[in-house]
């Protein structure tokens, strides 16, 4: 059985159901793995959310479904990270460890549907609607139930999950192998220094340095895990960080750009309508409407 990436949910051996805060100026900002399964909800903080192939923004009330051994980061934006910031992040995580059910009560009559739901749901996902609701509902009293009322809350939740059209997949690419201990760490420690650096100009020998990998062996590795190349998972971040800016800020489209790394204005406003389907200047004045 492979290592998984170092990150451990601190538990028993059988907690079927475990629940989580996460309070503080950041969120945990490495990428990590386990095999529990996790939900969690953004009371307080934003951010860009990779998860397997995915990259987007979280926001403060977004709900997130991720199943086991999915590599992940909620990576909290900058602001966040200055020490002189009255900004804060909390987050209300349920962790599912269903290996600690045994494989005789999945095969039970009753957890059959469960059973195959689990099976066919792979990936990540955005909860919405009506089922974030009524999950968030129990969410929020979640930390005063024990024993039997734990275990029915997590069952009304699960049952909650399963009904209707209520997860919004995230993940083009689900890999089909866990990573090792190792590529763990070189992904993490990739991601890291892409997100902390994408404002800089960033070569591609650079990144591949970080990997301690030559850039063949990095470009395979990278495209393998993130379904992207190197440049267009760059772009990517860019571009989202562009679309914060473009929001929160009064810079000028221009200035934007630069910030985010692009050197370019033309190019910088080709990529972003090419991954967002719109100019800069009508994203911008989208949002100001909404």
């Amino acid at each position: 059985m492979k290592k998984i990436i170092s990150f451990q949910i601190p538990k028993s051996n059988k907690e079927f159901v475990r629940f989580q805060v996460d309070a503080g100026k950041h969120f945990y900002d490495k990428l990590h793995q386990h095999p529990q399964w996790q939900l969690t909800w953004i009371k307080e903080g934003k951010g860009q959310l990779m998860v397997g192939d995915y990259l987007g923004r979280f926001e403060k009330g977004d709900l997130y479904l991720l199943s086991a051994n999915m590599p992940h980061v909620f990576r909290s934006d900058a602001e966040f990270f200055d020490p002189d910031t009255d900004k804060q992040s909390l987050g209300n995580t349920l962790f599912f460890d269903f290996e600690a059910l045994g494989k005789g009560l999945l095969e039970v009559e009753e957890f059959a549907g469960l059973h195959h739901w689990l099976q066919q749901t792979k990936g990540s996902f955005k909860v919405l609607g009506k089922t974030k609701e009524s999950i968030l509902e129990i969410m929020e009293d979640f930390k005063d139930y024990q024993g039997l009322g734990k275990i029915l809350a997590a069952l009304h939740v699960l049952q909650a999950l399963q009904e209707g059209n209520s997860l919004q997949g995230l993940n083009k690419l689900v890999p089909q192998k866990d990573y090792t201990e190792t590529e763990g760490k070189r992904m993490g420690q990739v991601m890291s220094y892409i997100l902390s650096q994408s404002q800089n100009a960033i070569g591609l020998q650079e990144v591949a340095e970080v990997a301690n990998l030559s850039k063949e062996a990095f470009c395979r590795f990278f495209k393998e895990r993130t379904g992207k190349t190197f440049t267009e998972f760059l772009t990517q971040v860019r571009i989202h960080q562009a679309c914060q800016l473009l929001q929160e800020s009064d810079w000028t489209i221009s200035q934007i750009a630069y910030h985010c790394g692009f050197q370019n204005l033309s190019y910088f406003n080709r990529a972003f309508k090419k991954a967002q389907g719109e100019t800069p200047k009508e994203y911008r004045s989208k949002m100001s409407y909404q």
